[in-house]
């Protein structure tokens, strides 16, 4: 019996449209690959990610594609062999055709399902083999089956009805952050595989025991052919752990004083490597490897003192998380460019974010590994969502069947991952169903019934998923959806919401998120336009195109929310002084009205973070992090990872150790009649967050400025020594607003600095007066921006207080730590940089600079 070989097939191919007699077969791009980018490779389209082209390819999608190449039979497949030939294919998008030797030998309709075939006996002896895959269209055929079956009440948010019958990526169907581009192709690797024995999956169920003291790991190993002996290798840095070698297909290591793998910040990220060795006759045959890390990861939901419903938040080695992060979709539109290095610098920009965790949206992909290692790697934790969104999914037969295999295939394929500590069955299609009154009853716990009614997809949801998970990774948890909890999915006391009234729905001022918490915030967030670089990459002309300025209708193009131009201006004229021209201030603008948003967000609800029994919020997830193409959109990086500045102002929100401040007006009329005499008092609330796992005492000072004269007016120590419990926020003070007169309030910035036993400052907010359209602001005259003598940091000070001082850099390379700062008389800021030299040149940028 010899070792199983596995061929890569990423040589060779070539592609062609069927549908047009004068189309003739090129070669690809790349392998894996998308249409799309073998197309633009031969300059036969425009780039659709710049201007309107996204509309001129639409006919891509309503085309039928083939890929083929050819390769040689290897030795050691005959009749007289055991050995068998096997095609593996790692994902196809999505209507694909197989044919080898001109023989059908698969068709496949889920582009998420990896496929295998065997072809021992449709290999040629010698010469070539030929192999055709040919792409029919997603779109036309999901209009097709949406047809088929007319009695399903068919309806979504995003796309088209037509992508609920499809088991494809649903954001290729356009959504309201990006373009419609239907893609096909092999998308992901194709390999031919000759072996007579192999194993077929290795997985690890890990049991920490709640002492941290021992972990269980059970190896699982499956074999296709003849058995064998199996060996398995557990090893950390190197170093031989454990190792065992056994005659059937499992084993069990029990592993004394484990190094533990921790989130960022709360400890380190040890991967134990485990390798299970198929043996026979003394020779190694098959081996497959997994990287674990040992972890106890539980999510908590129990009663609450003093407040309704039940907590939602996770624990990981007995520490309770405060998991602030975002969400995830594609990074991309043709996912094969997403390369390794790619994924990793997207996950580390959320890590160096002081984010804790990352949701894989449901419309998005199962990730690549790559996408996963790094998050194992860097400590994020991952909410990962099945492949489900905004509508009402069909429920006949076959696509049940398909649907249970996707899910089966995919979470054996991730399920090894630590840092997965979550998998929900959709995105918002309980809160779809709600808004159009389908059939959706609570208490009807009878599952064959649902799928006679209007929502029988509640039957994936609750019945084949969760059956899934059970089987196949039963200490993770599942949640049906996100999302998902209490009376309804809007209920803000049990599970997680989506908290969209802020921008979309009644469209509350972002002052007032504290209103509008939940157990666990899923979902939030406020659009702002990209980098000016990134706007300029997609204008036609760059930056000389006529269409360079806020309204144009090419930028309005590359922004696909509804009603973008109303909800940007009105979050805008609500806050602050601005103006369309010039271009580069009015996106500065936009990304300040973002940050100042979701930091409030950050600050309201993490506020909510008040200890053991008191987790009345336990997670706020921004929508979004990343973008898939470059757009205006809710991101807070766009699609070339340059961060908007609401990626700073939720960095220090996120700290180990942070201060927050709000301002309440408190109205006191002395009777119930009167218009006139009524004692307003204007007060500022202070506390501290304290995500570290140690005590910390400090003192609170805090500080006054006049906003127009910029003389400061207050300076006092307003709490010393005060304990800031572990892992949780901190009521310290409340009073008025310091100020020589109640009339000065109104223009009076308030700062609070948090100074530990050493007199070191360890963190820092400044509080202005909102909304800030109304404050008379200085310019400054001497606002320095000042390179330090060895190019590490930046050193920011102005005369009179000044509001959102932005660094800025022509140069890309140069990276700032923190940006977006309020400064006040008399005190420098610091800012770290990387990349830069004596010659960079560092601008700045404020509010009411123009």
């Amino acid at each position: 019996m010899e070792p199983r070989v596995v061929i890569p097939l990423d040589k060779n191919w070539e592609f062609k449209q069927v549908d047009n007699e004068n189309s003739k077969y090129l070669p690809v791009s790349q392998f894996p690959t998308h249409v799309h980018l073998d197309l633009l490779h031969h300059k036969l389209i425009p780039d659709p990610y710049i201007g309107k082209n996204e509309l001129d390819v639409q006919w891509i999608g309503e085309s039928i594609w083939a890929y083929k190449t050819t390769f040689t039979t290897p030795d050691g497949v005959s009749s007289a062999s055991s050995n068998k030939a096997v095609l593996a294919f790692d994902g196809l998008d999505t209507f694909a055709t197989v044919v080898l030797n001109g023989k059908t030998v698969l068709e496949s309709e889920n582009m998420f399902t990896p496929e295998r075939v065997d072809v021992t006996d449709g290999l040629v002896k010698d010469g070539d083999n030929e192999l055709v895959i040919t792409f029919d269209s997603a779109y036309l055929r999901g209009w097709k089956l949406v047809e088929k079956y007319p009695d399903h009440k068919w309806g979504c948010w995003n796309g088209d009805n037509s992508r609920l019958a499809v088991r494809k990526s649903q954001y290729h169907w356009g959504w309201d952050w990006g373009p419609a581009l239907l893609t096909c192709g092999p998308w992901r690797p194709v390999h031919l595989e000759i072996y007579s024995s192999r194993l077929g999956d290795l997985w690890l169920d890990i049991a920490v025991d709640e002492s941290l003291k021992t972990a269980t790991v059970k190896a699982h190993t499956s074999i296709e052919g003849k058995a064998g002996r199996i060996r398995f290798d557990v090893e950390l840095d190197g170093r031989t752990v454990a190792a065992q070698e056994v005659d059937g297909t499992d084993a069990t290591f029990r592993i004394n004083d484990p190094e533990l793998w921790y989130p960022a910040r709360y400890g380190k990220q040890p991967l134990y490597t485990v390798k299970a060795t198929l043996i026979h006759g003394g020779q190694n045959i098959d081996s497959m490897e997994k990287r674990i890390g040992l972890r106890r990861a539980q999510l908590v939901q129990r009663a609450l003192k003093q407040q309704p419903g039940t907590s939602f938040f996770f624990e990981i080695n007995n520490i309770p998380i405060f998991c602030g992060g975002s969400d995830w979709i594609p990074a991309d539109n043709f996912i094969p460019r997403i390369n390794k290095e790619r994924y990793h610098d997207w996950v580390k920009l959320v890590a160096d974010g002081n984010q804790l965790m990352i949701r894989v949206w449901g419309g998005g992909i199962y990730e690549e590994q790559a996408f996963y290692d790094a998050c194992d790697e860097l400590g994020v934790l991952v909410w990962q969502d099945f492949m489900f969104g905004c509508g009402n999914y069909p429920a006949w037969p076959e696509l049940l069947k398909s649907i249970e295999c996707e899910a089966e295939e995919n979470v054996r394929m991730l399920r090894h991952h630590p840092s997965i500590v979550i998998w929900a069955g959709n995105n918002e299609d309980y809160q779809y169903a709600e808004s159009v009154d389908l059939t959706w009853d609570k208490n009807n716990h009878d599952a064959e019934s649902w799928l006679k009614t209007d929502f029988p997809a509640r039957y994936i949801y609750e019945k084949i998923l969760p059956d899934v998970c059970q089987k196949m990774i039963p200490a993770t948890y599942y949640h049906p959806g996100s999302p998902w909890g209490g009376v309804d999915t809007r209920d803000p006391t049990i599970g997680d919401i989506h908290q969209w009234n802020v921008w979309h729905g009644t469209q509350e001022k972002y002052q007032n998120f504290d209103k509008l918490v939940g157990r666990f915030v899923s979902e939030f967030g406020m659009e702002a336009f990209p980098s000016v670089k990134t706007i300029d990459s997609f204008l036609p002309l760059g930056k000389n195109d006529p269409d360079r300025y806020p309204q144009s209708s090419t930028i309005d193009f590359h922004n696909k929310a509804d009603g973008h131009e109303r909800r940007i201006a009105l979050y805008l004229v609500e806050n602050m002084r601005y103006a369309p021209d010039p271009l580069e201030q009015f996106v500065y603008c936009t990304q300040l009205m973002q940050a100042e948003c979701l930091a409030s967000a950050y600050r309201l609800w993490k506020r909510q973070w008040k200890g053991p029994g008191r987790e009345y919020c336990a997670g706020a997830l921004v929508w979004q992090i990343n973008d898939c193409w470059p757009v205006t959109s809710w991101a807070i990086c766009d699609y070339y990872l340059r961060p908007k500045h609401a990626y700073y102002t939720v960095k220090r929100e996120m700290a180990p150790l942070s201060v927050g401040m709000t301002r309440r007006e408190h109205r006191y009329p002395k009777d119930k009649y009167t218009r006139v005499d009524i004692d307003v008092k204007t007060q500022i609330e202070i506390w501290g967050s304290n995500l570290m796992l140690e005590d910390l005492t400090v003192d609170c000072i805090v500080k006054a400025w006049d906003v127009e004269t910029g003389k400061q007016t207050s300076c006092e120590t307003v709490v010393k020594d005060k304990l800031l419990p572990l892992n949780r926020s901190t009521e310290i003070a409340a009073f008025e607003v310091p100020a020589p007169t109640k009339a000065d309030q109104a223009r009076s910035i308030v700062a609070s600095y948090l100074i530990d036993r050493d007199g070191k400052q360890r963190a820092r907010y400044v509080n202005w007066p909102e909304p800030l359209k109304y404050l008379h602001l200085q310019k400054p005259k001497q606002l320095v921006a000042k390179l330090s003598d060895d190019c590490q940091s930046v050193a920011v000070s102005a005369e009179v207080p000044v509001k959102g001082v932005a660094l800025e850099c022509e140069n890309d390379d140069v990276k700032f730590e923190d940006n977006l700062v309020d400064i006040v008389p008399g005190e420098v800021v610091t800012i770290g940089v990387k990349g830069a030299k004596e010659s960079t040149v560092i601008t700045t940028r404020y509010l009411g600079m123009i």
